[in-house]
């Protein structure tokens, strides 16, 4: 990667990513999609987490336009509000972790501790901010330890507003010629429902007003609660995924709020997955759900649960693939032992593979690219 260039902010966008040049103009000019050409055609379908989040940090312009050139069927922004009711891409509603908020003093009294969805977090959060106000800070990397090379862009990329990540999908598109999927989860529905700055139908208005409007549309809306994806189904064509935590204990933030017992544990069962399947096209569980890991860390047994979801007319696209040692199993694992170095992701994507899965969430999506191949 030689140079990244962004100017989001006045309707163009200049990147160039080993070499190659991409242009984004205005909205106007591109509300339009360029190819009818399916995302899904090729499988597995290739979701780029947080856009090339391995190379580039996460959720910004930079690591989405990388995303698609590297070959990636879909991009994935996290969605929150701002206080004045924008759309922007981060991890979470905390900003600490991702855009450099501590380094400006006239924010210091903004910092504060909190509960969401039912843990005390502290630090600065998106729904005090307005979206001018967001414009001022600059994105970091989320885990430097682990991924030096990103931190090495601090400060580089602005926070991007859903608009602006739709605008460079449609944009790159052209030049790509074929169409490329977009894929939102609605971070902390909850949270921010009870705040007075509900997600949900903004996230499907804007989808609509841009031309993404049926089951065909490439996109799909995400959520780890199940309320917002049963209201979703009743506003929107739009393929909707419920995703799991990996704590099969745990329950969806909605179903603590309102009191019921339904945990995670209890939606993956074979009945489980049929009652997701009345409002979800796919479902998308941490991958142990999949193939749990053993003591020492290696890759255990496939599970029933791929088989089970198709069962019940469910596709089904884990989370979270990553190249790094950290988040390998012992096996595919670099012989480096730093929890930096990268080992042998296409190893453990072949056995996620074998175990069935239609598509997959990567931080590194061009080893899921190369390791399909040609469709």
């Amino acid at each position: 990667m030689k140079t990244i260039k962004l100017k989001a902010r006045t309707g163009w966008i200049l990147l160039i990513i080993g070499g190659l040049t991409i242009v984004s103009t205005s909205a106007a000019i591109i509300a339009r999609t360029s190819s009818s050409n399916d995302p899904d055609k090729c499988l597995p379908t290739v979701i780029a987490h947080r856009g090339a989040s391995g190379y580039i940090p996460e959720h910004t312009l930079g690591s989405y336009a990388l995303a698609i050139t590297m070959g990636a069927d879909y991009v994935e922004p996290d969605l929150v509000m701002t206080k004045d009711g924008a759309l922007i891409a981060r991890h979470d509603n905390e900003l600490g972790l991702t855009t450099n908020v501590a380094q400006h003093p006239e924010f210091a009294n903004r910092h504060k501790t909190q509960t969401v969805d039912g843990a005390e977090v502290s630090g600065w959060f998106t729904e005090d901010f307005t979206l001018a106000e967001i414009k001022t800070l600059k994105a970091i990397e989320r885990i430097p330890d682990i991924r030096p090379g990103n931190a090495r862009m601090d400060g580089v990329f602005e926070v991007p507003t859903f608009q602006e990540i739709i605008d460079l999908v449609k944009s790159i598109e052209i030049s790509q010629k074929r169409s490329v999927g977009i894929y939102p989860e609605i971070k902390h529905g909850s949270h921010f429902k009870n705040l007075g700055l509900a997600m949900e139908q903004l996230v499907v208005d804007t989808f609509h007003s841009n031309g993404y409007t049926s089951q065909d549309s490439p996109a799909y809306i995400q959520s780890f609660e199940v309320g917002n994806l049963k209201e979703l189904k009743n506003i929107t064509n739009l393929r909707l995924l419920q995703l799991f935590e990996s704590d099969k204990s745990s329950q969806p933030a909605d179903q603590v709020i309102i009191g019921t017992n339904l945990t995670y544990g209890n939606m993956s069962t074979p009945e489980g997955l049929v009652e997701v399947a009345k409002y979800a096209y796919a479902v998308g569980p941490d991958k142990s759900y999949i193939i749990p890991r053993n003591d020492d860390n290696t890759l255990g047994e496939a599970t029933t649960f791929v088989k089970d979801a198709h069962a019940a007319g469910l596709k089904v696209h884990p989370y979270t693939f990553r190249a790094e040692n950290s988040f390998l199993p012992k096996e595919f694992q670099s012989t480096d032992p730093a929890p930096s170095a990268r080992g042998n992701l296409a190893g453990e994507l072949r056995a996620y593979l074998e175990a069935g899965i239609d598509g997959m969430f990567s931080d590194q999506p061009d080893v899921p690219v190369g390791l399909r191949g040609k469709c």
